[in-house]
């Protein structure tokens, strides 16, 4: 029997499948893929937290059609994507290294390309993501924004996740339990 754990996202309930990870964690699986109501629900409301951005960045691939309501609805016609795999457009781009999130365990690399590091250099830059955990992935993204010249202003996540709901640092909707 599959297992549920009950997230309240601004008022609005979800039951989310609780998840096995190779690692024998147990997490509350949060995915916006194919869930378009969801992601307009959440990405209207993050758009909110974002004010003052004047770009955003995410990494691929949870966190774009959230970007993409987000930006929508910042009426902003771009946002940056960092890639986890460097693509044959970014030779010119950047990249950077960090260490294992909770769902991978293993490190990573984020790549930005030549065109979404001149949209961020010397802009005030939201990291959009759906969830924050260990903070890895944030740690990734972050050092890609400076790398390429932009400033951090913001952070927004759907989910703060553990301890990660207690950082000054963050915006988000709402709260899940590491199980």
């Amino acid at each position: 029997m599959e297992k549920f754990y009950e997230v309240d996202i601004c008022n609005r309930k979800e039951k989310l499948p609780i998840l096995t990870l190779p690692s024998g964690i147990n997490i509350a699986f949060f995915n916006l893929h194919g869930n378009s109501d969801l992601t307009e629900y959440c990405g209207k409301l993050l758009a909110e937290k974002m004010t003052g951005c004047d770009v955003l960045i995410t990494a691929e691939s949870k966190g774009l059609q959230l970007a993409h309501v987000c930006a929508r609805e910042m009426n902003m016609p771009f946002y940056a994507v960092a890639r986890k795999s460097k693509k044959l457009y970014m030779q010119d781009g950047i990249s950077v290294s960090y260490g294992s999130s909770i769902t991978t365990g293993v490190p990573q690399q984020l790549f930005l390309s030549k065109h979404d590091v001149d949209l961020i250099k010397g802009k005030k830059v939201g990291i959009i993501d759906d969830v924050i955990s260990t903070g890895e992935s944030l740690i990734g993204l972050t050092e890609l924004v400076k790398k390429a010249g932009g400033i951090i202003y913001k952070k927004g996540f759907v989910l703060a996740e553990g301890d990660s709901k207690n950082r000054p640092d963050i915006e988000y909707l709402g709260v899940i339990s590491l199980l």
